[in-house]
C-alpha cells in the first residue's frame, strides 16, 4: 500500500528534499508517493495544500520560518490527526545554543546572492568548459583535476562538485592518445585518478552503446582490451604518486565525498609546519 509523504517549504525545498531523499535511503522498496509544495508564503496557498493532504492523508514534513504559517499548518494536522514534523528544528536549536544567538527567521536565507553563490556558478560554469580533456591550458586554475578511462563516472563527478564550489577539469585516460604534458606538470590542482572494476566498466559500456543503437563488435568493449586501459590508467596514476578512488561501488555522491576529503587533508596537511602536499 502506498504512503504519502508531503514536503512543505517556504523556500526552493531543496534542503527538505535532500533530508527526504536521505531518510528514505535507509528503507527498502519503500512505496512512498511524495508531494512537493515550495514557495509556500501565504495562507491562500497552504489552503489549497490542505486540501490535497486531507485527500492523501500522510507524514508532513516542513521547513517554516513563518511563525503564523507553520502554527496553521500544525493545528491543521493535529486536526486531521497526522504528524507534523520541523525537518530542522532540531538543528537550528543546537546551534542556537552553540552561538549563543537566535536564528533569524527569513525564508530562503540559504540562497542569497552572496559570493559564495557567485562562486558556485563560476565553478560550474569552468567545468563544463573543461570537460573530457578540452582547455587543458587552463587546468592549472582547477581546484580538482579527474582523470581516468571512459565510463568512469568522471563528467558527472565533476558536476557534481562543481555544484559544491570547485573548479574541475577532467581528462579521459585511452592507451592509443597518451594525455597531454600539461597532466603531468600541474601544481595547484589535486588531481585524482578514478578507477573501477573491469567487469563493471565493460557493463556500463555495453549498455552504453546499447541506448545509442551501436554496434558491440568494438574494442571499447573488449574484455582484454578493456582490462589493459584500466592498468594502463592505475600505473598511470601510481607513477605520478596521484590519490586513487575506485568508484565500483559508489554513487556518484560518495565518490564526490571522497574526493572533498582528499582535499581537505590537503588543506590540513599543507598548512601543519614540516608538512608535504599529498
Amino acid at each position: 500500500m502506498a504512503r504519502h509523504l508531503h514536503l512543505l517549504s517556504d523556500s526552493t525545498g531543496e534542503t527538505l528534499e535532500m533530508i527526504a531523499k536521505a531518510a528514505l535511503a535507509q528503507f527498502d522498496d519503500a512505496d512512498v508517493i511524495r508531494h512537493f509544495w515550495p514557495m509556500v508564503r501565504s495562507q491562500q496557498h497552504l489552503d489549497r495544500i490542505l486540501a490535497d493532504i486531507t485527500a492523501n492523508p500522510g507524514l508532513v514534513l516542513f521547513t517554516m520560518v513563518s511563525h503564523d504559517i507553520r502554527s496553521l499548518l500544525e493545528e491543521r494536522c493535529r486536526q486531521l490527526g497526522l504528524p507534523a514534523i520541523p525537518a530542522l528544528d532540531v538543528v537550528v536549536g543546537a546551534l542556537e545554543d552553540m552561538l549563543g544567538q537566535q536564528a533569524k527567521a527569513r525564508p530562503g536565507r540559504q540562497h542569497v546572492l552572496d559570493a559564495a553563490y557567485y562562486a558556485r556558478v563560476d565553478a560550474i560554469q569552468f567545468t563544463i568548459a573543461h570537460d573530457d580533456g578540452i582547455a587543458s591550458e587552463d587546468w592549472e586554475e582547477a581546484d580538482i583535476v579527474l582523470a581516468g578511462v571512459s565510463r568512469s563516472s568522471k563528467t558527472p563527478t565533476s558536476i557534481y562538485l562543481a555544484n559544491r564550489g570547485y573548479k574541475v577539469a577532467n581528462i579521459p585516460i585511452v592507451v592509443e592518445s597518451p594525455p597531454p604534458p600539461a597532466l603531468f606538470g600541474l601544481r595547484s590542482p589535486l588531481v585524482v585518478g578514478l578507477t573501477t572494476a573491469p567487469e563493471r566498466l565493460l557493463q556500463v559500456r555495453r549498455n552504453r552503446l546499447l541506448s545509442l543503437g551501436q554496434s558491440p563488435d568494438t574494442a571499447y568493449v573488449d574484455t582484454e582490451h578493456v582490462a589493459a586501459e584500466v592498468q594502463y590508467a592505475r600505473r598511470m596514476f601510481a607513477d605520478n604518486g596521484w590519490p586513487v578512488i575506485d568508484v565500483t561501488r559508489r554513487s556518484i555522491e560518495e565518490t564526490a565525498a571522497a574526493i572533498i576529503n582528499l582535499i581537505n587533508q590537503r588543506v590540513v596537511e599543507t598548512s601543519t609546519p614540516g608538512s608535504k602536499p599529498i
